[in-house]
């Protein structure tokens, strides 16, 4: 027999849930920041190369792989504590992933991976509503990298969130073919990060691009709530996530990157909303070989809520911008985003925000 659940408990209850955000930019109340202990480049395999280093190498062969340098993560290290305290000090929960040595070697029946880092984990959880979205990713070297998440995930699940899994793909040789529809990425299964998506309360913009697919797009419109209108995005960015490309930071307000959107390109769901178009970025430099992000990560801002934003040090020409129109900003560290291929919105994940 089945238990009783008691009113106002049910699986879409937001009273007990502490888990409920359905925007970008309404006030912050607990966040999840990521960590760069252990961080580390991966073996580089087919589902790496096309993704993430085809424009600096020939092929998957020369690009090189192993852990970053301890400066690089000590450093980063310090600038999340940094943003954690701020944070903590707005009055926001502020949670932190656990730290897992990801060095070791994954294999399934079709591949076999080394693992990445718990850097980003805007890029494996969505948060829709008070509903959380484990994203069927698309590189193989961080197949395993919601373990660091799950001690929180099963804390969201006895206060009352929803939490469900995207079908785990198989992620074989050929969904990297080159030349499919997606640069990079084929349509044989559902797959996408969960930076592909930005919230607008019951709309979502998805990124069609090299880390998610249109099959993805397909199984999140079945996935979230009836109410919620899921706009596949084809034609704005390639490469891979939309938030160094589209970023709200108000109803009616949002931050564009001018070398990749136009007025013709613009989700129409944006059309009629005020536009700030971002200015060229400082670039920060990175460590190593090649950097895992271009220099628009400057503008992957952290909405605090509505006209309020945490921006990076070193985007004076960005935070002036943003202070003329409105924008209240925290200017924050984070000297190594290039580096790691995420800014202040790809480190954190908002868990809940105030409706």
């Amino acid at each position: 027999m089945m238990p009783e659940i008691a009113q106002g408990q049910g699986p879409k209850s937001r009273l007990s849930s502490r888990v409920f955000s359905s925007t970008e930019w309404e006030p912050l109340e607990e966040v999840i920041v990521g960590t760069a202990r252990y961080a580390r480049f991966p073996e580089v395999d087919d589902s790496f190369f096309p993704i993430a280093a085809k424009g600096y190498f020939p092929d998957a062969a020369s690009v090189p792989g192993g852990p970053l340098p301890q400066r690089v993560i000590d450093e980063t290290e310090e600038d999340l504590a940094e943003l954690a305290s701020f944070l903590k000090g707005e009055g926001v929960v502020v949670r932190r992933p656990d730290e897992i040595d990801f060095s070791g070697t994954y294999v399934t029946p079709f591949w076999r991976a080394s693992g990445f880092f718990t850097y980003c984990p805007r890029d494996i959880l969505l948060v829709v509503g008070d509903m959380l979205i484990e994203a069927p990713v698309s590189l193989r070297c961080r197949q395993f990298e919601i373990a660091a998440y799950r001690r929180l995930l099963n804390e969201y699940l006895e206060s009352g969130a929803r939490w469900i899994s995207a079908p785990r793909p198989l992620l074989e040789d050929s969904l990297y073919a080159l030349g499919s529809v997606e640069e990079g990425l084929g349509n044989l299964e559902p797959v996408f990060d969960a930076a592909n998506v930005l919230r607008f309360g019951e709309d979502l913009i998805y990124l069609l691009s090299s880390s998610g697919n249109s099959k993805g797009a397909r199984w999140l419109k079945q996935a979230v709530d009836p109410e919620i209108r899921v706009h596949v995005c084809g034609d704005l960015y390639a490469s891979t996530h939309i938030d160094s490309t589209v970023m709200p930071l108000d109803q009616g307000l949002v931050l564009l990157n001018p070398s990749r959107v136009t007025e013709s390109n613009l989700p129409e769901l944006l059309r009629s909303w005020d536009k700030i178009w971002a200015p060229e970025m400082a670039d920060p430099g990175f460590t190593g070989e090649y950097p895992f992000s271009s220099t628009w990560v400057g503008m992957n801002v952290l909405p605090l809520g509505p006209r309020s934003v945490v921006v990076e040090r070193s985007q004076s020409a960005l935070a002036r911008l943003l202070e003329q129109k409105g924008v209240e900003c925290a200017r924050l560290p984070l000297r190594h985003s290039r580096t790691l291929g995420g800014g202040f919105h790809c480190v954190t994940l908002d868990v809940r925000r105030r409706s």
